[in-house]
Parts: C-alpha cells; structure tokens; sequence
C-alpha cells in the first residue's frame, strides 16, 4: 500500500492514485515496481501524481525483518548525456571498492529526481543515493522524502533552502567556469561574444554559467547585448543548440566569438556557424565548458573548459560513505576545471 498522512484528509491509498492518475491500481502496482510492461503516458501520468503528492511506498514487514541492504541508487537524470558516462563508470568502481552495490536508475529531464529517489529507497532498501544532474532548488519539505543520506553530482543546491548541514554536493562552480571561458576570448581581442544558454533566468547550471558571462564582460567594461544572447530553451541538446544559433545568426550575426554553456551545445553552434558561411576560428571563435570526449574529435578541436568527470564521482561516494558510515560531515566540495586547448579561439 502507498499512503501519506494529511491533516483533515486521512489516509491516502493506491486506489487515490489510480483514481487521480486515471489508470488502473494494477498499473500504479507496476510503476511502483519499475514494470517494463507500462506505456510511457500512463508511467508519466503516475509519477506525477505520486510527485506531486510526494507520496513515498510504505516499508512491509517482509522488508523490516530483512538483512541490510549493501544497495547504493544513482539517479540519473538525462538519458542520453554523454557528460555522465564517465561518472557512472567512477561511482560504480569507487562503490564496488567499498563493498557496495550500484542500482542505477534513468529519468527523464522533466521527471521528480527525489521522488524517484523516495520509491526507490524503499522498494529497493537503498543506504543512500546519488543524484546525477537535477533540480538547483530543493526545499527541506521536498528532500524530507528521503530517509538516507544522498549527495548531489555535478550540481549543487544554489538557488535552493536547505541547510547546508543537511546534504552533501559535489561540482565545479559553474559561474567561475563561465567567466573564465569568456575572460579567455576577451583576452584574444573578442569584444563581440555570443553566449548560448538554455535558461537565463531558472534557477539552473544554465543561469549560473550566464552569470559568468554577464561578470566577465562587466569586468572588462563591455556592455551586455541582448541581442547576443542566444537561448535553445530548456535544453542543452546538440539539435536545440544548432537551431538556436542558425535562428539567432539569422537576427544577428556581427560578433566574432561564441560562449556556449556546454560542449554538446557548442557542437551543434558549429555546426549552424559553418553553415551560415563562418570559418572557425578565422570568423569566429568558439569555447565552452565541461570537456566530454567526442569533443576532441570534432574539427576544428573545441576549447574549452574540462569538468574532472571521474573525480565528481569518485569524490561523490566518498561523501556518501562517510555520512552513511558515521565518519564525516555533510560537505559541499567545488571542483576546478582545467583548461583543455584546442583549435576553435583564435586572437583577432
């Protein structure tokens, strides 16, 4: 049974969420289990339901006289990012060093990250939980869901409530990345630099890299552009990105570099540049930030700014260890980036 206690509303049991997801208590059943056999719609309505109620499985007597779990969970949201595969590949080992167990879970962009974590704790008896890319505004309501320790990848919980004393991250500072890729064309002579984003004003990784962006120009006495500031909405895809800036050349095409907020994105920006008749470097530069491997293979070769994948993750499930082993207070760790030279910056 699933239920939740509401003041003035009683008890709240599958049969409601059956009723407000308008499935049958049989399908609730199978979402909750990760059943293969659930149409994506009717999975995606579920989980909405169970999100937004913040309703979490109950602990059966089975599960309560069982041995303790070894299960650490790695939520990952974003299913196709190729930023992650190096940090799966790091928690599992550092996990499999400790004598823990990976349980891996994919979800969707839009999906609730710590709803997921909630079920999944309880149906798979989880000692605490990784979340890999997610939301940066958590509230204490919303984490209270989670009754194990749990550390946040490659982001952390900057636009959001939570007492520091009550989680643990690990990621670069995304803002510092940004201002250090823009101040790197305004030191080759660039005056005119595009930033391509996702999200200026979210409280996303997105509206931390603008931020840098905006500081570096302030810093070197430029003045913000509008019209220089090219959004692919709320994605950070390749195909967004190249559709973006092949719209945004088409309004203006007069700077001679490019931010773009991510190497994927970057990619696709290229792409869209040649197409409008821009060589690059020779007509404009372009940098980004986080350094993924299909990145160096490109022509010409990105610069950018590398994120340290394998340690984000390796330093993940040492926070987590500690925590769920008694050894070590919650933390916030910040990585740096390095730079990676390539062929896309030029000086003018």
């Amino acid at each position: 049974m699933l239920r939740r206690e509401r003041q003035g509303e009683g008890r709240v049991t599958i049969k409601d969420i059956a009723r407000l997801a308008d499935v049958s208590v049989s399908t609730v059943s199978r979402v909750l289990n990760d059943r293969p056999d659930v149409s994506e719609e009717s999975r995606r309505r579920v989980r909405a339901v169970i999100a937004a109620h913040h309703y979490v499985p109950n602990n059966t007597a089975r599960d309560l006289v069982r041995l303790s779990s070894d299960a650490i969970g790695l939520i990952v949201r974003g299913v196709q990012n190729p930023f992650y595969t190096d940090i799966i590949a790091a928690v599992e080992t550092a996990l499999d060093a400790a004598g823990y167990t990976m349980v891996m879970r994919q979800i969707g962009f839009t999906d609730d990250e710590l709803a997921v974590g909630a079920m999944m704790q309880r149906e798979k008896r989880l000692r605490g939980v990784i979340f890999l890319g997610g939301r940066l505004n958590y509230t204490p309501r919303e984490v209270a869901q989670l009754n194990v320790p749990f550390v946040l990848c490659s982001y952390t919980n900057a636009f959001g409530m939570l007492d520091r004393a009550t989680y643990s991250s690990v990621s670069i500072d995304d803002e510092r990345a940004a201002f250090d890729a823009v101040s790197e064309l305004l030191r080759n002579g660039h005056t005119r630099v595009a930033a391509l984003i996702a999200d200026r004003d979210g409280s996303t990784i997105s509206a931390l890299r603008f931020r840098g962006y905006r500081r570096a120009l302030r810093e070197h006495g430029i003045p913000l552009r509008g019209e220089l500031v090219i959004s692919a909405g709320d994605s950070f895809a390749i195909e967004d990105a190249y559709r973006a800036v092949a719209e945004g050349l088409r309004r203006c095409d007069d700077f001679t570099a490019l931010f773009a907020i991510a190497d994927d994105m970057a990619i696709g920006a290229m792409r869209a540049l040649r197409e409008h008749g821009r060589d690059i470097p020779a007509d404009c530069s372009v940098i980004a930030i986080d350094g993924i491997a299909v990145s160096e293979y490109i022509h010409p070769m990105l610069t950018t700014l590398s994120q340290p994948r394998e340690e984000l993750g390796r330093r993940s499930v040492e926070l987590l260890l500690a925590n769920i082993e008694g050894r070590g207070a919650h933390r916030q760790l910040m990585l740096p980036t390095s730079f990676r030279p390539g062929a896309s910056v030029r000086a003018i």
